[in-house]
């Protein structure tokens, strides 16, 4: 697709009405037709068809059309990875069978010896590859405040070669300054900056334009959008880090199934519509809880009164579906609330076409140690909403009545 090599610059420094970056014209262009065209099939599909076969005919050993084996190479799977690459301006794309699943290839990336550099707030699953999976390999993990790139600095050490950040954070919000860190990281000689970037997708935000080296997704949640997949991609520019990665998802095995990857593509789609209203939906329900007499806090990186306010604004387009609050009360004030929503539903995950809310402190029970739940102030009146597509009158209906059930 002409689009997708299109230099953007100039475009990206334009500022919206809200004070957003404006977004470069073309994403949803390439979202629709980088990786679709019909004249690679035969049949000139328009929508690329599923390739389910799980073996390909070869004209002579180890000559073949591109595929040979479905776990090294499927056409469905090779398409999504065309298009998610083109999304973040990336070169490589590759998808894997779940978005800890990407974090398992990196991990395995690295040798018994090395140092990882972690944000101290991170999705539980992540979290706990890095305690108790990588720290069992030899590794040793340093968990900082990645919005404080003094802290960064002072872990740095001539062994490490990996720093994980997410930004914004999961389930606190905070933004990190991607392009300060990884000009102070990549001071190291070997460092590789990962940034998950599930929460604002590459609609809202390009990592690999602020300097990291790999950008990751649970695709699960926005970019596919429909609560129906568990997969997740990593994007990269540098072709020995592809080589690596790609090596790594044939050899473990954890690759996603080419139907999983058909409904990926097809979310892809709508991405850029559903991403927009996301982004006006949760800025009015924060505005809403913002003012609520109930409300202790709200976390949301569009609100004035966000501590990186400034920064999100800076360095990416807009701001996703995702908020956090605090209620006034305790953990039973939170039940109750959360108990007495009719249109929201209390449930796990996040980015689907539903709003959902969780307590990050109990949900799931256990996989954040209370000791680091509680200095990180996830507190059991900690809630975060993933404001989904519904109308935003009745959503904020839904607050209102749970509200006034305390």
């Amino acid at each position: 697709m002409s689009t997708a090599g299109k230099s953007t610059s100039g475009i990206e420094k334009a500022v919206a009405e809200d004070g957003f970056r404006v977004q470069p014209k073309g994403f949803a262009t390439k979202a629709i037709h980088v990786g679709q065209e019909p004249e690679q099939w035969k049949c000139m599909s328009v929508v690329p068809p599923i390739s389910m076969s799980t073996t390909f005919k070869q004209f002579g050993p180890s000559h073949h059309a591109g595929f040979d084996y479905g776990r090294s190479g499927n056409p469905t799977r090779a398409v999504l990875e065309k298009c998610i690459a083109s999304l973040d301006n990336g070169k490589y794309g590759l998808t894997f069978s779940s978005g800890l699943g990407v974090v398992t290839a990196v991990i395995t990336m690295l040798k018994a010896g090395d140092h990882i550099i972690a944000g101290n707030t991170l999705y539980g699953g992540t979290l706990c590859l890095f305690k108790d999976v990588a720290k069992k390999m030899n590794m040793s993990v340093d968990f900082v405040d990645t919005t404080d790139l003094a802290k960064v600095e002072a872990v740095l050490k001539p062994n490490s070669k990996l720093v994980w950040i997410e930004s914004p954070t999961n389930p606190l919000l905070k933004v990190v300054d991607i392009e300060a860190l990884c000009a102070v990281v990549h001071k190291v000689p070997g460092m590789v900056v990962v940034v998950d970037n599930t929460f604002l997708t590459s609609f809202f935000q390009r990592p690999l334009d602020l300097g990291a080296d790999i950008v990751m997704y649970s695709l699960t949640k926005y970019m596919n959008g429909h609560s129906d997949v568990l997969m997740g991609a990593a994007v990269m520019n540098d072709e020995a880090l592809y080589e690596k990665l790609k090596f790594l998802q044939n050899a473990t095995g954890i690759v996603p199934s080419p139907f999983d990857c058909y409904l990926v593509n097809r979310g892809l789609k709508t991405l850029a519509l559903r991403m927009e209203r996301h982004r006006t939906s949760s800025l009015a329900v924060a505005k809403f809880l913002e003012k609520h007499p109930k409300i202790e806090r709200v976390l949301h990186p569009g609100l004035t009164s966000h501590p990186q306010h400034e920064l999100a604004k800076r360095q990416s387009f807009g701001h996703c579906g995702m908020l956090s609050f605090y209620l006034k009360g305790g953990l039973e004030e939170s039940s109750q609330f959360l108990k007495s929503l009719e249109v929201i539903t209390l449930a796990e995950s996040l980015g689907g076409f539903e709003s959902v809310m969780k307590l990050p402190s109990r949900m799931p029970p256990g996989l954040v140690p209370a000791e680091h739940r509680e200095a990180l102030g996830i507190t059991d009146t900690l809630i975060r909403f993933s404001v989904g597509l519904e109308d935003v009158d009745d959503l904020i209906g839904d607050l209102k009545q749970a509200l006034e059930k305390l």
